[in-house]
This record gives structure tokens, C-alpha cells and sequence, in this order.
């Protein structure tokens, strides 16, 4: 009997070599506009090999959070002759339409990985380039904000958004705040961004809670270290895409992507197709089980590390009290020593409990320091007075 997800694997290895039309390259002299994609393109009507293969998957589990690495646009501009602005053009044009696909599948969030910091190092004119485009973006984004409120999206950046330019800075804390309480599927923007610098940003909340009387240096562990990165408000990560055939992660959800299932993909973003993410899905539900029993690993571990520092802190804190109240002889204080004591006069586990509750009370005020001083930034660079329609995006010009 041949099993069912064999079906969707031939359909998909057949629709996308059959299926996959070749876009026409256009001459570098012939000049024309590119107008923005709509960040909402009108619904698909799925065809009948399409409606099979989504009932089959379904019926499966399905990725909640799928990250993707959109690589490929400018190797597809000099593939099709095309101007690199324009690469990135088609590259979010596929964004957009990727973006609906995720949601007809269930899929509730979405992370990609726009713009790194690593790309401030390209040419001058790429830079800005993509600044621009950026602002397009997002000044089409905020003219459909009654689009945005339909389909229940919040948009969240993820990266030092500092390093860009003040208007662009202005229009994403604009984008965040007006879909903030949207509550139906999350996408996340990595922009400014590189895992690196979300780690050593989370280091230095860290430090500086610490130093500030928010923590102990006892209290920190991977648990409180991840709840400090940008990605904090995120679920885990299930699938991580990466188009053009790359094999690596590009420094994109380092921390958030060591339990999760990766799938490289040997085609450029710009002709990325639903038969390639019906496929990575598929790879995705062929190793569920294996991920899923590491992440459950993954956790009793941290609770086991979490319940010996608890215990070892609170024996400390014993041993300094009965030191000072000169319950132990000089010259004798230990922690075997206190253990022995406390074992002979008090409930341990309740001791423990006891500290538990505390360093939770101490992370909690901490991480709402955090979470505060985050979104006081991002409000601090709302306009006064939000312009309900932006004026028409600029229009990139290929020649």
C-alpha cells in the first residue's frame, strides 16, 4: 500500500519541474516603473492538485512559526538581465504572496530575514537602494492599515532598527504599533539585524539588570538569556527556509534555530513556489517526531539545571544566615555543614520553593523593565500626528 505522503512527494518533485514557467528577461536598455506589490494580493484560487496536497498536509502537523532566509534576488536580476533593485522588487513581491500561502496552510507566523547588518557593508548605491525599497514597503504597508486590521496581522521588527535612517525608523514603529493587539498570525521583519548582536544585546540587559539590583548574577540562565532576545514574544521556530541553494544559516535565529527542522532549497527567492514549500513542509513532518523528542530533552535538562542552582543558591543563602547568627561554630561554616543543619530543623524542598519564587518574582520585575524600555523606544518614534494616507511610494526605475 503506498503511503500517503508519497503522493504529495511526487506531486510536488512533478508541479515543480512542470509547473515552474521561466520569467521573461527584459533588456537592461528598455526602461520601465515597478510599482510596490500589494502587501494583500487577491486571494488565490487554488487548483485541484493544490487543494490535494494542502488536505494532505493538514491532516499531518503543520509548522507554526516558519523562519525563512529570502536569498537569491540579486543572482535572479543577473540571471534575467535585470537591474538589482528590481531583484529585490520580485523578491518582495514573492514575500507577499508567500505570506498567503503560510496563512491558507495554518501557518501563524512567519519570520524573514530582510535586511542584516552585515548588508550595510555592500556598495553605497545597494544601500540605499534597499532603504528606499524599504520605505516603499512600508509606506504601501500603512496605506492598507484597514487591510492589515481585516486580517488580524501584527507586525513586529526584530534587529537594531537605530542603524537605519530616521524617517525609515519612524515608519516601522508605525507599522508595530498600529497591528500591535492583531492577534491571528504575527509576522516578523529581521531587519538591522544579525543573531550575534541580538545575543551580546541580550548579555548587556543582562549585565546592566544586574548591576541595576533587577537580578542576581545567580539568576542568570539560557531560560532568562532567551526571554532577553528580540525574538521573546516569538513561539519556537518548526521550519527555517533558505532559498538560492546556500547551505548555511547566515548568522539569521542562531539561538532559536537549534532545535528546528532546516530546509535549503536549490532555487533563487524570486521563483520560489507553493511546490517548494508543499515540500518543506513535508520534510518538516518527516522529522517531527526526532525534533520534537530533542526539544523535550532540551526542557527536563533546563529544568534540571534550574532546580540544582536553585538548591545550591538557597544553601548558600542559609549558610551566610547561619554564619551571622552563630548558629555554626566559627571556622566550621559549610554548605555540607548547613545542609546537615537545615535537614535536621527545616522542610529543604520548601526552602527551595521558597527561593524559586523569589528569583521568578526577580526575573519577572526584570523582564518587564525590559519589555518596557523596548516599547517606550518604539513609541518615542511615532510621528505626533500619524497621516492616515501616506503620499504615493517613489518609483524605482530600472534602465
Amino acid at each position: 500500500m503506498i503511503h500517503i505522503q508519497s503522493i504529495v512527494r511526487v506531486a510536488v518533485e512533478t508541479s515543480v519541474a512542470v509547473l515552474h514557467p521561466r520569467r521573461p528577461t527584459v533588456s537592461s536598455k528598455f526602461k520601465r516603473k515597478i510599482q510596490i506589490m500589494t502587501w494583500f494580493p487577491e486571494r488565490r484560487r487554488p487548483t485541484w492538485l493544490q487543494r490535494l496536497c494542502e488536505a494532505i498536509l493538514k491532516s499531518g502537523p503543520v509548522p507554526q512559526h516558519v523562519a525563512i532566509i529570502m536569498d537569491g534576488n540579486r543572482r535572479f536580476a543577473v540571471k534575467n538581465s535585470l537591474e538589482k533593485c528590481e531583484g529585490h522588487v520580485r523578491g518582495f513581491d514573492k514575500l507577499a504572496e508567500t505570506l498567503e500561502w503560510c496563512l491558507d496552510l495554518g501557518i501563524t507566523e512567519v519570520t524573514v530575514y530582510a535586511f542584516s547588518i552585515e548588508n550595510f557593508k555592500r556598495s553605497p548605491d545597494e544601500v540605499n537602494g534597499l532603504m528606499e525599497l524599504s520605505r516603499q514597503k512600508f509606506a504601501k504597508l500603512l496605506e492598507e492599515r484597514n487591510l492589515i486590521q481585516e486580517h488580524q496581522v501584527c507586525v513586529r521588527i526584530i534587529g537594531d532598527i537605530s542603524l537605519l535612517p530616521r524617517d525609515l525608523q519612524e515608519l516601522l514603529a508605525e507599522a508595530v504599533s498600529i497591528s500591535a493587539n492583531n492577534k491571528r498570525a504575527v509576522l516578523n521583519v529581521c531587519f538591522a539585524y544579525t543573531a550575534r548582536d541580538d545575543m551580546c544585546n541580550a548579555m548587556r540587559e543582562l549585565s546592566s539588570g544586574v548591576k541595576d539590583g533587577f537580578i542576581r548574577e545567580s539568576d542568570i540562565s539560557e531560560n532568562l538569556l532567551e526571554k532577553c532576545l528580540y525574538t521573546s514574544h516569538s513561539r519556537s521556530v518548526d521550519l527555517l527556509i533558505r532559498t538560492s541553494g546556500e547551505v548555511r544559516l547566515s548568522d539569521f535565529l542562531l539561538w532559536e534555530s537549534a532545535y528546528t527542522c532546516l530546509a535549503f532549497v536549490k532555487v533563487l527567492w524570486p521563483e520560489f513556489s507553493i511546490w517548494h514549500l508543499y515540500a518543506a513542509i513535508l520534510h518538516y513532518q518527516r522529522n517531527y517526531n526526532k525534533i520534537q523528542i530533542a526539544r523535550q530533552n532540551l526542557m527536563i535538562e533546563r529544568e534540571r539545571l534550574q532546580r540544582e542552582s536553585d538548591h545550591r543558591c538557597m544553601l548558600e543563602e542559609e549558610t551566610e544566615a547561619c554564619s551571622k547568627l552563630e548558629i555554626i561554630p566559627p571556622g566550621k561554616v559549610s554548605i555540607p555543614t548547613t545542609h546537615s543543619i537545615i535537614t535536621q530543623n527545616k522542610n529543604v524542598q520548601a526552602l527551595v520553593q521558597q527561593y524559586a519564587e523569589a528569583r521568578t518574582e526577580r526575573e519577572n520585575v526584570f523582564l518587564a523593565h525590559v519589555y518596557t524600555k523596548r516599547a517606550d523606544f518604539i513609541k518615542s518614534l511615532l510621528p505626533k500626528h500619524p497621516v492616515l494616507i501616506t503620499k504615493p511610494p517613489v518609483t524605482l526605475i530600472a534602465s
